[in-house]
């Protein structure tokens, strides 16, 4: 195995003094970041993201977690024997599903991210949103196009539901007590039965009820991409709008950029979509004029 290379301490000392202005922006700032299953496939990446995630807390700012698990869930819906469905790029949630999302989600993936971040010498707390009825949420209403008769109709997602409301005194708690919250995509319903909630939807709306300064949207991709596949460093809210108007920003990507509008709608200050498998990517993004994806603004 090659050795990595050396670097000068003069030039490393250079590097860690450039990022001063960046911690001083940041200082006491709420991050939300939203943290793909599919990058926690990998070991060493997921290590790698809990270590940045202990170092801006070291920074001085307040990170919170937010993570998915689709492939973990598909994974143990396969072991059960359980056939996933999907509808309008939700999944169809019945009450056998339900109970394994919940298992993934709130258990082991949680507790694996909580203990990663533990490892790295931070003190992190997994939750959902049920506890302290963190995140209370509705049930999701969606239509499909019928392809035969090209007639609109609803379908029923079963325990699926969006963010109705946040109750952040929960989060303000965890954050005065200097601890990282590492939150799963799963919310209480009014009477108390549970709901599964899209990862980026349950993120956006925590990042918004707290109007933290940045949401960091990590996915498998560098960002917006123009009609020629090329990154698109910067958008406000009316160029993103115009892009899935033309039909440049399409497909999964339409999801993701309005829950980036909604965040920003709600005080958010900037939101970036950015490749999570990207070393680093969180320190290049909160630390260099460079940035690590599309920063949207209002």
């Amino acid at each position: 195995m090659n050795k990595p290379a050396e670097i000068n301490p003069f030039e490393q000392a250079r590097i860690l003094s450039e990022a001063l202005p960046y911690m001083q922006r940041y200082d006491q700032a709420i991050v939300v970041v939203k943290y793909g299953g599919h990058a926690m496939g990998n070991e060493s990446v997921a290590r790698e993201f809990a270590r940045d995630i202990v170092m801006i807390e070291q920074a001085g700012m307040k990170p919170i977690v937010v993570h998915g698990g689709g492939p973990q869930i598909e994974a143990m819906l396969k072991t059960a024997g359980v056939q996933s469905q999907f509808a309008a790029g939700l999944r169809i949630t019945d009450a056998k599903t339900l109970e394994i999302v919940e298992m993934v989600l709130a258990g082991s993936i949680n507790k694996q991210i909580v203990g990663y971040v533990s490892a790295a010498g931070g003190r992190a707390i997994g939750l959902c949103g049920k506890d302290g009825n963190m995140v209370l949420a509705r049930k999701v209403s969606r239509t499909v196009v019928d392809p035969d008769s090209n007639i609109e109709k609803v379908v029923d997602l079963g325990f699926v539901g969006e963010p109705d409301q946040v109750n952040r005194s929960v989060l303000d708690a965890v954050l005065g007590a200097e601890l990282i919250p590492v939150l799963a995509p799963v919310a209480a319903a009014a009477n108390g039965g549970t709901f599964n909630v899209n990862a980026d939807t349950f993120a956006g709306a925590i990042a918004g009820s707290l109007q933290a300064k940045r949401f960091l949207l990590l996915t498998d991709v560098p960002g917006v991409l123009d009609k020629s596949k090329s990154l698109i460093k910067e958008l406000s809210v009316d160029d993103a709008r115009r892009l899935i108007a033309d039909g440049t920003i399409a497909g999964g990507m339409i999801p993701k950029v309005e829950t980036c509008i909604y965040a920003l709608d709600r005080g958010v200050e900037g939101v970036v979509i950015m490749n999570g498998k990207v070393p680093h990517a969180v320190l290049v993004e909160l630390f260099t004029d460079q940035g690590a994806g599309t920063l949207i603004h209002r």
